[in-house]
């Protein structure tokens, strides 16, 4: 038998509603801040994801999908989805028009890394997009969007944790000093973290590795290395928070790990039991379009795994709604029975209500077993005496309770007892 590959994982209908739920909620917060969607391809030329993740990164060196399309073209199935927004708002000339311009996205991502727990080599994403606004607001606006969606979705032990990682002016002072400071350890410290070292030597901060976690613990802070436009946006940031009631704690640790980010970074961390770890992450990005060969756009953004996101629910004990069921299952006794059935479904289904009938051939009492399990709100019952009547013998499965409704009355009645 062909299995999934590793690092997949299948949707099963029993499971979808959550799915949907998280998808649903996602939308209607993004909207609610006048954010709309887009949609961009699953893959992209490999040179968009090297140029806008950052070639020092460990997508980008490691977690990749790449290959060779039939054109000899090497392309790449998107490990994340700003990289694909920018290069969207740059070919539609979106800088031109009019401004912020505010996206978002629910997308499948790839990565070749090893699964685990919430993290898969197929993963979904809502992530959101804002191009166009420098003001510390924009930063503000979009965390506020970050902690309503996951507030709407019930989870209760997530906190905001926040850092500033400055601009490319004061950055360069600080990586002399965390030069400074990594130097004499390097020989104690991981391969990945002495090629950063030359490259990019604030991505040491973010290494997982506990031999590296020793030295980085004592490092220097960004926060005081901030020049006085950075310290400013980032105080108006936090003002901000504090008026739209948005609880936060500093993190000088936080610099996610791609190379876009700029100033404003922050991370929504959990601390359910089972689940600990980031569940949604972003910032600010103001030199990636121009990272991609264009002039300055100021950025920020941030993005979620949906996956990790229903860990953490489910660790919480978050409510989640169940699935609509089949509203009325139309069960026929015989062939001019179950032909009426077919007519009355379809025309139910017209009306915008949930139905089945029988295709299987089945029985009346396995007609009933069957509409019991799918969670059937009703059966209507067809014979020939109701053929000749006219009307479907409905009973309520709560309530066992029966009673004779005309095939014409059907609709309404459905719909005026719990239909829709």
């Amino acid at each position: 038998m062909i299995q999934i590959p590793k690092g997949t994982k299948d949707v099963l209908p029993s499971q979808v509603h959550k799915w949907q739920f998280v998808e649903k909620t996602a939308r209607e917060t993004a909207e609610l801040f006048a954010f709309r969607e887009i949609r961009t391809p699953v893959f992209e030329h490999t040179e968009l994801f090297a140029r806008g993740v950052g070639d020092t990164t460990d997508i980008v060196t490691k977690e990749m999908y790449t290959f060779l399309d039939k054109g000899n073209r090497s392309v790449t199935l998107k490990p994340e989805g700003t990289a694909g927004v920018a290069r969207s708002f740059i070919e539609n000339g979106m800088a031109g028009g009019v401004l912020p311009a505010k996206m978002y996205y629910l997308i499948p991502a790839f990565r070749y890394e090893r699964p685990q727990a919430g993290r898969l080599r197929e993963f979904h994403q809502f992530g959101v997009e804002l191009y166009g606004a420098a003001d510390p607001a924009a930063d503000a606006e979009t965390i506020t969007l970050a902690d309503l969606f996951l507030k709407k979705l019930g989870l209760k032990q997530v906190r905001l944790e926040l850092n500033s990682i400055g601009c490319k002016h004061c950055r360069a002072k600080y990586n002399e000093a965390l030069k400074e400071y990594f130097r004499p350890h390097l020989a104690e410290m991981c391969p990945d973290c002495n090629a950063r070292f030359e490259k990019n030597p604030m991505r040491i901060i973010d290494c997982k590795e506990e031999g590296c976690r020793r030295f980085t613990a004592g490092a220097p802070r960004m926060l005081d290395y901030l020049c006085d436009d950075c310290k400013a946006h980032f105080e108006e940031v936090k003002a901000l928070l504090a008026r739209a009631g948005v609880a936060y704690e500093i993190n000088p640790s936080i610099v996610r790990g791609l190379d876009y980010y700029s100033r404003t970074v922050f991370e929504f961390v959990t601390s359910a039991a089972g689940a600990q770890g980031t569940v949604c992450g972003g910032g600010r990005y103001d030199s990636l379009i121009e990272q991609m060969g264009e002039k300055p756009v100021p950025a920020v953004g941030f993005a979620a795994g949906m996956e990790r996101l229903l860990m953490v629910m489910e660790a919480e004990g978050a409510p989640m709604p169940e699935p609509s069921g089949t509203v009325c299952y139309l069960a026929g006794m015989d062939g001019a029975s179950r032909a009426k059935a077919f007519e009355l479904a379809t025309m139910l289904r017209a009306k915008g209500i949930a139905c089945e009938c029988d295709l299987m051939g089945r029985s009346v009492k396995a007609q009933f077993k069957y509409a019991d399990k799918s969670g059937a709100k009703f059966v209507a019952v067809i014979g020939g005496s109701e053929l000749e009547e006219g009307a479907v013998s409905l009973k309520n499965m709560a309530t066992s309770s029966s009673e004779k409704v005309a095939f014409a009355d059907l609709a309404d009645y459905l719909s005026s007892n719990g239909a829709n």
